[in-house]
C-alpha cells in the first residue's frame, strides 16, 4: 500500500495508479519563485518521492502554466551578504542534486517561463519538455550576479557556444531555440503539454521498473566516466540484469508474437 501523501512548504504531490508522482511547484503568484522556504520544501518533497518503492517516474511543473519557474526570489537575494549567499545557492544546489540523483527518470513540464534557477533545475531533468510559449534565460549577470550551480550542466546539453551566448548575455530565447540548441527535446502548443508528458511516461512506465533504474543509473555514470570505465559498468550492469526474473518476463511477449508470426 502507498504511504500518505506528506505536506511539504511550496509542493503539490500527485501520485497516478502506476508510480507517476508530479510534484507542482506551488507558489501564490504562479511564477513559482524559489525562495529559501520553496527550496527546502522542494528538496524535501523531491527525496521523500525518490525514497517511495512505488515511484515509477517524477513529473516536475509548476502551478498554472503562466511559468515553470521565473527565476529565484530576488527580494530575498537583495538582502543577502557573502555567507548567506552562500547558504541561499546552497540550497538551490540541493534541489537541483536531489532531482538529478533520483533513481527514476525525471520529466520537466515547461510553459511559460523558465528563467534563471528555473532553468538550472529544469537541466537537473532527464527529459525536458515544452510549451511553444516558453522562454529561456539565464538573466542573473543582468541582475549583478554570475550563473551558477547547475548551469554546470548546460555546456554539455546545449554546447559551450550556446551557453556562453546565454550567460554572457543575460539575454531570453524562445521554445524552437531551445529545441534547436537540444535543451528541450520536444515543443508543442501550450494546451497539448499534459498530452505531451503523458505520451513520454507511458513507455517508461511500461518498460521493466528494474531496467529503468539501471539505465537511469548508468546514463549518469556515463557523465563523469572514461570511456573505458563506462564499457566495463555496462558489462556489469547488464550481467546484474539477468538475476531476477525481470528480462524473462519482458521478452515473453515478444517471443510470444515472434512465434505467432512464423509460418506453421
Amino acid at each position: 500500500m502507498s504511504a500518505a501523501i506528506p505536506d511539504f512548504a511550496h509542493s503539490l504531490i500527485e501520485r497516478d495508479a502506476q508510480g507517476v508522482y508530479t510534484l507542482a511547484i506551488h507558489e501564490a503568484k504562479s511564477l513559482n519563485i524559489l525562495s529559501t522556504r520553496a527550496m527546502l520544501g522542494l528538496t524535501e518533497a523531491v527525496r521523500w518521492i525518490c525514497a517511495q518503492d512505488d515511484v515509477r517516474a517524477l513529473v516536475l511543473r509548476g502551478s498554472g502554466d503562466r511559468a515553470f519557474v521565473a527565476g529565484a526570489d530576488i527580494h530575498e537575494m537583495s538582502g543577502l551578504d557573502p555567507e548567506s549567499a552562500r547558504i541561499f545557492i546552497t540550497h538551490l544546489r540541493e534541489l537541483c542534486e536531489a532531482v538529478a540523483h533520483a533513481p527514476v527518470p525525471t520529466i520537466a513540464r515547461i510553459p511559460g517561463f523558465c528563467l534563471g534557477a528555473g532553468m538550472e533545475l529544469a537541466a537537473a531533468c532527464d527529459i525536458r519538455l515544452g510549451g511553444r510559449d516558453s522562454v529561456f534565460g539565464m538573466p542573473e549577470v543582468r541582475v549583478g550576479i554570475p550563473s551558477v550551480v547547475h548551469a554546470v550542466l548546460l555546456p554539455a546539453l546545449i554546447g559551450p557556444g550556446a551557453t556562453n551566448w546565454l550567460l554572457l548575455t543575460g539575454e531570453t530565447i524562445d521554445a524552437d531555440q531551445a529545441l534547436r540548441w537540444g535543451f528541450l527535446q520536444f515543443v508543442c502548443e501550450p494546451g497539448e503539454l499534459d498530452a505531451l508528458v503523458a505520451r513520454t511516461v507511458a513507455p517508461i512506465v511500461a518498460s521493466g521498473p528494474r531496467a529503468i533504474r539501471s539505465q537511469k543509473a548508468l546514463l549518469r555514470y556515463w557523465t563523469t566516466s572514461s570511456m573505458q570505465a563506462g564499457l566495463d559498468r555496462s558489462v556489469e550492469v547488464f550481467g546484474d540484469a539477468f538475476t531476477t526474473s525481470e528480462p524473462s518476463e519482458y521478452m515473453a511477449p515478444f517471443l510470444a508474437r515472434k512465434q505467432h508470426r512464423e509460418p506453421k
